[in-house]
């Protein structure tokens, strides 16, 4: 872990290695008990948790707000949202991390759920919901034959449950709400190779660059130059660990003329060089 601006920043999985599992899961009580049920508040630059909690409670807070965790409860925390815990001692539960990726590979800009995903919230955990996380749960310690397949499709249901739930609370989710984040976000997936800016997203949505970074930062704690760059971090990353396309192949496919000039601006994001990245990842797993 990294500390900056006094705001923790956790890598999980060991806190050696970004990816080395399609999804993470943990009881509530595996780290908890190593410090002492409370946690402060800390940011996962790249992960996506949901945590549930099946018996006990606590005090969770997200972004300086405050939330009483009761049984049966799932929390959803987005993607850099600054949370911290603190659980009664013997609270029980599960928390599911997905990485970034996962999310890309899940969510198609269309459906509209990233922005819903993209809140904080605390949700009653519906039946449904409760077995596709214990179904990953079960599945996750296991290394039978299409495991990786298996826990990617109760990703994909269990982002689609807490989405379907959250809409249910709140509906004008569903309605609209976040419909310049899930347009933004559709011209992401569409233009990130084409390294274009903020005014280029800005005109092609028809708004100011001043409003599409405030509605950004609104909805996700970063603003619209951070998303640009992370989306198309996101997609070096997942090129590095799961094709074998040399360093220079993938620099070319993101739209980058110079390899060099491509390795830099990864370095600066991931704090690793590419081959270090991928190398890294290879000896982890």
């Amino acid at each position: 872990m990294t500390q900056g601006a006094q705001i923790l920043t956790y890598n999980l999985f060991g806190e050696s290695t970004d990816l080395p599992d399609v999804v993470h899961c943990e009881t509530i009580e595996t780290r908890s008990r190593l410090h002492d049920w409370e946690f402060a508040p800390h940011r996962h630059a790249r992960l996506h948790q949901a945590l549930f909690v099946e018996t006990g409670g606590g005090q969770a807070s997200l972004d300086g707000m405050t939330l009483d965790l009761r049984p049966m409860c799932l929390l959803n925390v987005p993607t850099g949202l600054v949370h911290g815990f603190r659980f009664a001692p013997g609270t029980v539960g599960l928390v599911v991390t997905l990485a970034a990726e996962i999310l890309d590979e899940s969510l198609h800009p269309a459906e509209g759920l990233r922005p819903v995903l993209a809140r904080p919230a605390l949700i009653d955990a519906d039946p449904a919901t409760v077995a596709t996380l214990r179904a990953i749960a079960a599945e996750h310690p296991g290394r039978g034959f299409a495991r990786a397949q298996i826990l990617r499709a109760l990703a994909g249901e269990l982002l689609g449950r807490i989405a379907r739930s959250l809409t249910d609370e709140s509906p004008e989710d569903a309605a609209g709400g976040g419909d310049l984040l899930d347009r933004f976000s559709a011209l992401l997936d569409a233009h990130y190779a084409d390294h274009w800016k903020v005014a280029d997203y800005a005109n092609a949505l028809a708004v100011s660059t001043t409003h599409l970074s405030r509605v950004a930062r609104a909805a996700t704690g970063r603003p619209a130059t951070g998303l640009i760059e992370e989306r198309l971090i996101r997609e070096a990353r997942r090129n590095l660990v799961y094709t074998n396309l040399p360093v220079s192949t993938v620099a070319y496919a993101l739209g980058f003329s110079d390899p060099a000039y491509f390795s830099r601006v990864f370095s600066r994001a991931t704090g690793l060089s590419p081959r270090a990245f991928r190398a890294r990842l290879q000896d982890g797993n």
